[in-house]
């Protein structure tokens, strides 16, 4: 137990390295100096970009200073328990330690998030792509891992659009993510996946290659992104998927088409036309947010060209069920022999390697 209490103490002094502490504190009055001038308003946005950046590095230093002080409480425990041969005591401290280690893995990944919207709830789109009715089963699967992935984070999910395929699996679906740091931890996930296996369509059994598109973007403020009514095209059409009779009677399914972009986005899960629209306007603010990101290194027409190509040569990570068992991400390297494990949803060591691979290079 003594090793164990040293290594948590060696991996929060390195934490603690890593983010800087001292650095953080003085951001932090630095932040609090330049709040308590009387003309720190005057400039609304400037002053409201200042408030949350406080509030962030204020959050991100108890979460440290707390996860420091449950470190010390256990070491007295351990050291009571030691000298009183207290067997109870010990177990409190194991279990205590077990918790804290918990807590510890949770930390050290919000602090690798430090992107302006990484603290967002957010969207994650999965679009079927080469490979017919294995790649709209795949894209089912890729929903269910997806699902079952932020379900064991502690995200609250909720599918906003969904278009079934002809015999199985779905064309394409939006999940709605919310909690925070959901797009900092999921945001790594863009890109093109691939799943080798034996088709349960082929009557031959032969071995099937299949693509699906994942795209992640971020909630964003209303403000954040200016969206001008003259640029849109509203159409509205029967809902195609769950949602009792009234829904399948009535044009309650929205799709919104932004012009200068070509960005088409759909709701058709609520209840009326109208949330669907406002649900749609909400994903479309995402998606331009997240295209204007992009725009600082590739034109937009490259951008949405290569969106389109789900298919050999694109995919961040394979997932191969025959002729052996593997997930291997091609950006990191990072292998895993448990398939079953990892379309339940385990893929945070996919998720780490990632964000470790981009806090390297920073530095």
């Amino acid at each position: 137990m003594d090793e164990r209490i040293r290594e948590f103490r060696e991996r929060l002094l390195r934490l603690g390295q890593g983010i800087d502490v001292d650095a953080l504190r003085e951001r932090i009055r630095a932040l609090e100096a330049d709040m308590a001038k009387p003309d720190f308003w005057s400039d609304r946005n400037a002053a409201q970009a200042k408030a949350r950046e406080l509030e962030e590095a204020r959050r991100r230093l108890e979460r440290y200073e707390a996860l420091v002080k449950e470190l010390e409480d256990i070491e007295v425990l351990w050291e009571l328990a030691s000298e009183e041969e207290d067997e109870a005591a010990r177990e409190e401290v194991a279990q205590r330690l077990a918790d804290l280690a918990g807590k510890f893995e949770r930390a050290r990944v919000e602090f690798l998030l430090t992107g302006p919207y990484d603290p967002n709830d957010c969207f994650l789109s999965i679009n079927a792509g080469a490979g017919g009715t294995d790649a709209m089963d795949w894209a089912e699967m890729l929903l269910r891992m997806y699902t079952r992935f932020c379900e064991k984070a502690g995200f609250e999910t909720r599918v906003v659009d969904e278009t079934p395929g002809e015999e199985a699996g779905i064309k394409s679906a939006t999940l709605e993510v919310r909690g925070r740091y959901a797009y900092g931890i999921l945001k790594g996930e863009t890109g093109v996946h691939r799943l080798v296996r034996i088709s349960p369509f082929d009557a031959a059994h032969r071995r099937h290659t299949s693509f699906a598109a994942v795209t992640v973007t971020p909630v964003v403020p209303e403000g954040d992104v200016d969206i001008k009514e003259e640029d849109l095209v509203i159409e509205t059409f029967r809902s195609s998927g769950p949602g009792g009779q009234h829904m399948q009677k009535n044009e309650t399914a929205v799709r919104i088409t932004h012009i200068p972009t070509g960005i088409v986005v759909t709701c058709q899960n609520e209840r009326s036309q109208y949330q669907n629209k406002m649900t749609a306007i909400k994903i479309l603010r995402a998606r331009l947010r997240a295209l204007l990101e992009q725009e600082q290194v590739k034109k937009i027409e490259e951008l949405r060209g290569e969106l389109a190509e789900i298919e050999w040569g694109h995919q961040i990570r394979s997932y191969v069920l025959q002729p052996y068992q593997l997930v291997k991400d091609h950006r990191t390297e990072v292998e895993v022999g448990n398939v079953e494990s990892v379309l339940d949803g385990e893929i945070w060591p996919f998720i780490w390697a990632w964000l470790e691979r981009g806090q390297k290079a920073k530095t």
